[in-house]
C-alpha cells in the first residue's frame, strides 16, 4: 500500500486548483514512514485522492506533486514523457527563432517540481533543488543521454543546502570529458 499523506480539513483547495505544493502545516497525519524523496499519495481529510508527489521531510514544502492523475505511476516512463512533452512544447519557438539555447524544463511549469534543465547547444545544465528531484537524478541523466545522444550534462545544484559531486564540481555525465577528468 502506498504511503498516504492526509491533509487538515480545508487544506485541499490549492491542490484542487492544481497548485503542486503541500506545506508542512497542511498535513494532518501520515500513514506509513516515507523516506526522503519517496513518492507518496496525498488525500483530503475526507479521504478523496488529490495527487502523488515526492516527500521532503526537511522542507516547509513537504510534498511536491508530480501528478494529479491517479492512474499515472511515477517511474522512468513518467520522467521520459515529461521531458519529451517539455521539448515538444518548445519546438515551434526553437524552429521559429533558430534557438540553440533555451530552458528545457522549468520545474513546476513542466510538471517536474524542483527540476530545472537548461540547454546550451549540446550541453544540458540541470538544477535539482528538491529531495524528490535528487532521488530521480540518475534516471534524469540517463534519459537526457538517451534522448539527446552525444550531449554533455552538468549539474548546477549548487545552493547552500546541496553538495557537489564528481571530479569536476559540476560534471554529471559527459561523452567528451574535460582535461581534469581524463
Amino acid at each position: 500500500m502506498a504511503i498516504r499523506i492526509k491533509l487538515h480539513p480545508g487544506r485541499e483547495k490549492s491542490l484542487e486548483r492544481r497548485h503542486p505544493w503541500v506545506f508542512s502545516n497542511a498535513i494532518h497525519n501520515i500513514k506509513g514512514k516515507p523516506q526522503a524523496g519517496e513518492t507518496v499519495d496525498v488525500v483530503a481529510h475526507d479521504g478523496h485522492w488529490l495527487g502523488r508527489g515526492a516527500w521532503s521531510p526537511e522542507s516547509q514544502i513537504q510534498v511536491r506533486i508530480w501528478t494529479f492523475d491517479r492512474e499515472e505511476e511515477i517511474d522512468r516512463d513518467f520522467f521520459a514523457r515529461r521531458l519529451q512533452r517539455a521539448q515538444a512544447g518548445r519546438n515551434d519557438l526553437i524552429r521559429e527563432q533558430g534557438l540553440t539555447g533555451y530552458r528545457l524544463v522549468a520545474a513546476e511549469s513542466d510538471g517536474l517540481p524542483g527540476i530545472t534543465i537548461d540547454r546550451y547547444d549540446n550541453v544540458f545544465v540541470c538544477q535539482l533543488l528538491s529531495t524528490g528531484a535528487d532521488l530521480w537524478r540518475d534516471t534524469l541523466v540517463e534519459l537526457l543521454a538517451e534522448q539527446y545522444p552525444g550531449c554533455a550534462i552538468y549539474e548546477r545544484s549548487d545552493v547552500d543546502s546541496r553538495k557537489k559531486k564528481a571530479c569536476c564540481p559540476l560534471l554529471v555525465y559527459c561523452t567528451a570529458p574535460c582535461l581534469k577528468c581524463r
